[in-house]
């Protein structure tokens, strides 16, 4: 694994939040899994305008502690299918924090939201 690889998915795991370049900079809480970062937009989620039909993001993670710039990546953005990546949309669901209905969350996600996998490119 190579270093920047190796600090993208440090600063993912530890931090909960990341920033997005979109139409301004757009700071957007996720989850990392399986070597992606995955998030949630719409539907009373965050709103990430435009994100779904990206080819491909400027990422920033930043530190928890002191919030300096930890690392920047482009990443591929790729709409998940929510039906056959369960276990993706599970890890993310464990991480949305105060959801007014968790019982039935994910079930809103597969009617109002979009998820997305961000992979990180090679440098």
């Amino acid at each position: 694994m190579s270093d920047t690889r190796a600090a993208i998915e440090e600063g993912a795991k530890k931090s909960g939040v990341l920033w997005l370049t979109l139409d301004r900079p757009r700071l957007a809480w996720h989850a990392w899994h399986d070597g992606a970062v995955y998030l949630v937009t719409g539907g009373g989620e965050q709103h990430l305008p435009g994100l779904d039909a990206l080819g491909t993001v400027h990422v920033i993670l930043r530190s928890k502690d002191n919030g300096a710039r930890l690392v920047e990546f482009e990443a591929e953005v790729r709409v998940v299918d929510q039906a056959a990546e369960p276990e993706a949309v599970a890890v993310l669901a464990k991480e949305r924090l105060n959801a007014p209905d968790s019982e039935h969350l994910t079930e809103r996600w597969a009617r109002q939201s979009t998820v997305i996998r961000l992979t990180p490119r090679e440098p």
